[in-house]
């Protein structure tokens, strides 16, 4: 009998757990609002997001956010797809990704755009527009305030007015 167990035994095979790295939690339809001092300062709309156990946040049908100053709303940020990084507190907009200034009253678009919630920041490694009211600029990396306010682009491209100083 003994030998038998010892015999049966072999056969089995060794199994690793296979660690679930999948989504702990999921939501269609979403709207979360942030304030600051008894003021809305950003709101943001998704179809849909998925949590993971990590923290990191996944929006796979888009995202829609509104950013606000004291006074009023300066910013809206739009993309296709985007995914939150909660370890460096980092967002990634991809796709068809806008950024309009209600302030500045220009728009950037571009198909991938990091956002630094904790500086108010966004830049880019890929190609950009910016459309301003009277030019278009084109080129190559960005960084800039979330509201556009002020931007750098690292190699530009296009036509655009420069005015003399007398």
């Amino acid at each position: 009998m003994a030998a038998l167990m010892l015999f049966s035994c072999e056969g089995l095979e060794h199994r690793k757990v296979i660690e679930y790295q999948g989504p702990v939690r999921e939501a269609d339809s979403i709207e979360m609002l942030y304030a600051e001092e008894d003021a809305l300062r950003v709101k943001m709309k998704a179809g849909k997001v998925r949590e993971f156990q990590n923290g990191d946040r996944e929006f796979p049908n888009g995202i829609y956010i509104e950013f606000f100053d004291s006074l009023r709303m300066t910013t809206v940020l739009s993309a296709n797809r985007a995914y939150y990084f909660k370890s460096t507190n980092k967002w990634r907009a991809q796709g068809k990704v806008e950024l309009k200034s209600m302030v500045q009253d220009e728009q950037l678009n571009t198909e991938e755009l990091f956002w630094f919630p904790g500086t108010k920041k966004v830049n880019t490694d890929k190609f950009v527009t910016i459309r301003t009211g009277k030019e278009v600029i084109y080129g190559t990396g960005l960084d800039a305030t979330q509201d556009l306010s002020s931007y750098q682009i690292r190699r530009v491209e296009g036509e655009f007015e420069v005015e003399e100083q007398p």
